[in-house]
């Protein structure tokens, strides 16, 4: 885990494209029980006027914050996490929709041991979470 010290204000301390296809978005249904038929279904999906499938919304938000996890070596240290989401991510077939997610230190609070971690998340060039941001305790 990284040290308070380590860390400036506008430090990017991490970046990762996550790629997500139809099998990815079955799966997630599969174990967070959201069967949505705009998330597998592409004639649904166009008929109430979304471009085509696209990804629960909640995928995204924790693919993003597996980016933070990840860097921290602790998904513990996470004490706080919220976004909004701004954009839908369709997700073709066949292929996949990437996912671009950049950390970087947005606050840091050396009193309490903490940083706040913004992430700016992005699918083709558009913002999809708006206001993303981990609070987290380090060292």
């Amino acid at each position: 885990m990284p040290a308070l010290s380590e860390l400036a204000v506008g430090q990017e301390v991490a970046r990762r494209t996550i790629a997500v296809d139809r099998s990815r978005l079955v799966r997630y249904a599969g174990a967070s029980g959201d069967f949505n038929p705009i998330h597998w279904n592409e004639r649904f999906a166009t008929e109430v006027g979304l471009p085509g499938v696209i990804a629960h919304g909640m995928w995204t938000m924790g693919a993003a914050s597996s980016v933070v996890a990840d860097w921290l070596g602790d998904p513990g240290a996470i004490v706080d996490y919220q976004t909004r989401f701004a954009r839908t991510v369709p997700v073709p077939d066949p292929g996949a929709a990437e996912v671009e997610v950049v950390a970087a230190v947005g606050a840091l609070d050396p009193e309490s041991g903490t940083a706040r971690i913004d992430l700016t998340v992005t699918c083709d060039g558009a913002r999809v979470l708006a206001k993303c941001q981990a609070l987290v305790r380090l060292s």
